[in-house]
Order: C-alpha cells, then structure tokens, then sequence
C-alpha cells in the first residue's frame, strides 16, 4: 500500500505515515464497525446468508486495517486512528439502523388507564395487539402486546406518550411474525418484561 501511495501517486512518505495511512485506518475502522452493526440486526432478522456474506467483508477491513497498523508499529497516529475510528463507527451505525428500520419489534404496554383510545389507535392503523389483565404493586393494570415494524416504533411511541402518559412499555427485537396469529411464548421467570420473549411465525 505505501508503495502505491509513495511511487505510483508521488506522495512523501512522512505525509502518508502521519496522514494518509491514519486517514485509511480511520475510514476502514467505521466502515467494518458499521457492517457489524447491519449484520447484528440481519441476525436478529434470521437472516442467514446476508449477515454472512457481510460478516465476510467486516472481518476482511478489520484484517486490512489491522495489518497496516502491525506495519508502522512505530507510527502512533496509527494507534489514535484506531480506536477514533471504532468510535465514529458506532456512532455511524446507530444512524444508519436507524435509518434503515429493519425488522419488527414487540412493545409490551403496562398501564392502569383505560386503553380503549389507545387500542382503537392500533386497529385504526391496522398495528396488531392483544390486550391482557393483570395485576401488580398497585392493583389492576392493562397490558398491551403489538408486534410492528421496526419503522412505525416511532409513531406508537408518540401514540403511548399522549394517550397513555404515565404507561411503562418495553422494547424488543424479534426474528418473525405470523399475520395470521400471534404465538406467545410461555413467560420466564424474569418477570413481565419478558412474557413475550419472542414472536414466532405459526
């Protein structure tokens, strides 16, 4: 690499040491971090051959980056380089799943106000739900089990924050779900937060 850089381009070689050679392990660093954080949700998605087909090329920069900082041992640029990069590629990740708003997500409502507007808001948005009895610290609550697409998160979130204002709700990815019907798993000894431990396609 530094002889393509210093003969074929005509760059010294203290400018790529402390400038170019940072600069690509930088780069290479968010590139291979972000893949990693795709082929994470392609995973949870069930996604066999696409998350390995990019778990080959995140394991490839790493090893390319890796090698180069081995090379120029004595180039402490290289060392910054590195780990900045890592950082900037998280950073980059969590914005692009977020842009990307790949797969579904089971929400888990807990409230104990009346959930009649708030169901009539998911079946008027066709958001598909089961509402159940319980009991807890304070009496008798609601809950509400609706599994969407990772992209409408948003859009029941504001839902929940201005029909059910002081309503605990919880989170979670899930590999698939059946249009038809939905499957509960049978409850962990975690508590509620994990009744619904995953969604599966009948």
């Amino acid at each position: 690499m530094e002889t393509f850089f210093t003969e074929q381009l005509g760059i010294d070689t203290p400018i790529f040491s402390y400038v170019i050679l940072p600069l690509l392990i930088f780069l290479a660093r968010i590139c291979d971090v972000s893949i990693n954080t795709v082929r994470i949700i392609y995973v949870m998605s069930g996604k066999k051959f696409l998350s390995t087909f990019l778990g080959f090329f995140e394991s490839l920069i790493w090893l390319l980056a890796i090698g180069q900082i081995f090379k120029h041992v004595d180039n402490i640029f290289s060392y910054i380089a590195y780990p900045a990069g890592f950082a900037a590629g998280i950073f980059v990740g969590m914005i692009i799943e977020e842009k990307l708003a790949l797969g579904k997500v089971v929400m888990r409502i807990i409230t104990r106000k009346n959930v009649n507007d708030f169901t009539a808001f998911l079946k008027e948005n066709n958001f598909r739900y089961s509402v159940l009895q319980g009991n807890g610290k304070d009496g008798k609550e609601n809950i509400i089990f609706t599994v969407l697409e990772r992209e409408n998160q948003p859009q029941v979130e504001k839902s929940i924050k201005e029909l059910l204002p002081t309503a605990f709700y919880t989170v979670g990815g899930i590999k698939g779900a059946n249009e038809a019907k939905i499957l509960l798993e049978k409850p962990s000894r975690r508590g509620i937060g994990s009744w619904l431990s995953s969604i599966k396609r009948k």
